[in-house]
């Protein structure tokens, strides 16, 4: 694991506008977040289209898009890429819904495939809308939920990229997963 010092240093340049910066950066990074992207793709079921390096990839271009981003530390980064995978994931569901939908249309290029079967998009949405609405009654556990589910992170990296104790992340993880689990099977029946 790369120094946090560096790291932060790298930050701060691609803060100040330094391309090259945010370059290292993900050099510095990318094996932090293929273990991310990792997690996610062992979730996922279908068409492999998406692998853990293309999810990577995606995730840093939507990291590149960004004018002047400004990232705290390397907690925050990983935070905001794990955000930017879950999107991804989040728009490779709905392109499968909208295929599901367009019989008739014609064929979809094979690199526009989703990686999901409709099973998967089914509850990815639905994870995506019981998600939301709990960011709404509860943000930290929203993002409790983000860093554990998304990104992978452990209890204890998640407590320090939120800043909360472990307790509370163990408490919110649990309640919160409850909460999303019976609001997903209501929404899936």
């Amino acid at each position: 694991m790369p120094a946090d010092g560096e790291v932060t240093a790298l930050l701060r340049r691609s803060g100040a506008g330094d391309a090259d910066a945010l370059d290292a950066l993900f050099e510095l990074l990318y094996a932090e977040l293929r273990s991310m992207a990792q997690s996610q793709r062992s979730r996922w079921d279908g068409n492999y289209t998406l692998n853990t390096t293309a999810l990577v990839h995606e995730a840093y271009l939507k990291l590149v898009e960004q004018d002047r981003a400004s990232w705290n530390d390397r907690a925050h980064f990983m935070a905001v890429a794990t955000r930017a995978m879950r999107h991804i994931l989040i728009n490779y569901a709905e392109r499968q819904k909208a295929e599901k939908r367009g019989g008739g249309q014609e064929p979809v290029p094979v690199e526009n495939v989703s990686p999901l079967s409709d099973e998967a998009a089914d509850e990815v949405l639905a994870l995506h809308d019981a998600l939301q609405l709990l960011e709404s009654i509860n943000e930290r556990q929203a993002k409790v939920v983000e860093a554990r589910f998304f990104g992978g992170f452990t209890i204890e990296e998640t407590a320090d990229l939120l800043e909360i104790s472990v307790a509370t992340v163990k408490r919110d993880w649990a309640l919160a997963g409850a909460w999303l689990h019976r609001e997903i099977q209501v929404s899936l029946s």
